[in-house]
């Protein structure tokens, strides 16, 4: 046989492989966990309450993120200014004037010692706070290069950050130089959210309105894979604590959880009853619990195992735009279109 010959075998071969790992995945149980956790005791939580309300923004709420250390967390409102909270004891830290009142998303770095915000007006706004008494704070880089609004900012260090966008991209930025180091063009709609893997920078999800999540490698800047399922705009996606799984949610009014090494979902979060939309998801700290907003004003919490609901939480007058758990797991903190933040435990 000659070589010719031997490399369109290994083709041939190589090609049957991939059709029958795409079959496996398709024909995957994707309520798989609820099927082997069906002897799993059902865990009695007990009811979250409202411990906290933070007040003082006045327009809409669009985006809030918890800063590493549990306490402090930053909001976002188109009233104009981003506030810095400690969340312990309600009170504002520091109250930064934005250039363009039209804000939808915020971002805390991991050092504590600066913050991100972004909106309709394309342009990624970094901030550094370490400084509380400066009353004249302004943005010290303001980062051009999106032609659609930014929809999402998170750090990965001092140095980077990513954005995404309307206009269908996500971009590694150097904060220093404030130019581009990588851009990320798979998506065919708006890329409405990013979450990075626990432990690992270099490796991050973006959700779209195409009704796709993708996983990308920083290191390789491509798509190393696409999850499909939903069948509406992914608006939301947040990492499992363990970085092997993923959840989403959806205009489609589900949630669902997906494996990586697996590439398939593995479980989903509905109920006949919910018709709207998810805004924000994130996991309890030990992944037994996903806390999802919806459009409807409330908040559900939902047994990951079993793909249940465990309660519902009811506090808001208006759309909750965001939530988040702090990174310590003892607080869950919802901000809303009603202009007020709040925290519960």
């Amino acid at each position: 046989m000659s070589l010719t010959q031997q490399i369109e075998e290994k083709k041939n071969e190589l090609k049957l492989l991939k059709e029958e790992l795409a079959n496996k995945r398709s024909g995957g149980n994707s309520l798989i966990l609820k099927t082997t956790s069906s002897d799993v005791q059902s865990f009695n939580s007990s009811p979250l309450k409202i411990r906290r309300n933070l007040t003082g923004h006045l327009g809409k709420i669009y985006g809030m993120h918890w800063a590493t250390d549990s306490t402090r967390m930053v909001s976002a409102s188109q009233d104009g200014r981003l506030i810095v909270w400690n969340a312990k004891s309600t009170n504002k830290l520091l109250a930064i004037p934005l250039r363009s009142n039209w804000v939808m998303t915020t971002g805390f770095a991991p050092s504590g010692k600066m913050v991100a915000s972004g909106g309709l007006d394309n342009v990624c706004s970094i901030f550094d706070i370490t400084d509380p008494e400066d009353e004249n704070l302004s943005a010290f880089r303001e980062l051009n290069g999106h032609t659609g609004y930014i929809s999402c900012t998170r750090f990965l260090d001092d140095q980077q950050i990513l954005t995404s966008s309307g206009d269908m991209s996500c971009i590694l930025w150097d904060i220093n130089s404030g130019s581009k180091i990588t851009e990320f063009l798979d998506h065919n709609g708006d890329v409405m959210f990013l979450a990075i893997k626990p432990g690992d920078s270099n490796i991050f999800l973006s959700a779209s309105c195409d009704g796709t999540t993708k996983l990308w490698d920083i290191r390789a800047g491509n798509c190393e894979y696409t999850f499909e399922g939903h069948q509406s705009d992914v608006n939301t996606v947040s990492f499992f604590p363990d970085g092997n799984c993923f959840g989403t949610g959806s205009d489609d009014a589900t949630c669902k959880l997906f494996d990586i090494r697996v590439g398939a979902e593995v479980n989903n979060y509905t109920h006949d009853e919910i018709l709207c939309g998810i805004t924000s998801i994130d996991f309890s700290l030990s992944g037994r619990f996903l806390f999802a907003s919806y459009d409807n004003f409330n908040c559900y919490m939902w047994d990951v195992l079993k793909g249940k609901e465990v309660m519902v939480m009811e506090g808001h007058n208006n759309r909750v735009s965001s939530l988040g758990v702090s990174p310590d797991g003892y607080a869950l903190c919802t901000a809303s279109w009603d202009k007020e933040i709040k925290i519960w435990a």
